[in-house]
């Protein structure tokens, strides 16, 4: 879950990224795509963080 959330949360915000350089719209699906892959990867990191902490 924690992934997903990372993934939604760089999606956007790559997205605003893209709107704030005033980008086109396959600018603003690339630049949503970068962001999500970024995030979710740091998801990943911190999911296995608390598992390790947890366990």
């Amino acid at each position: 879950m924690i992934v997903l959330a990372f993934a939604l949360a760089g999606a956007l915000w790559g997205v605003r990224a893209a709107r704030k350089r005033n980008g086109e719209r396959l600018d603003l699906l690339q630049y949503g795509a970068g962001y999500a892959i970024a995030f979710a990867i740091l998801g990943a990191f911190v999911t296995i963080g608390i598992e390790r902490l947890v366990s």
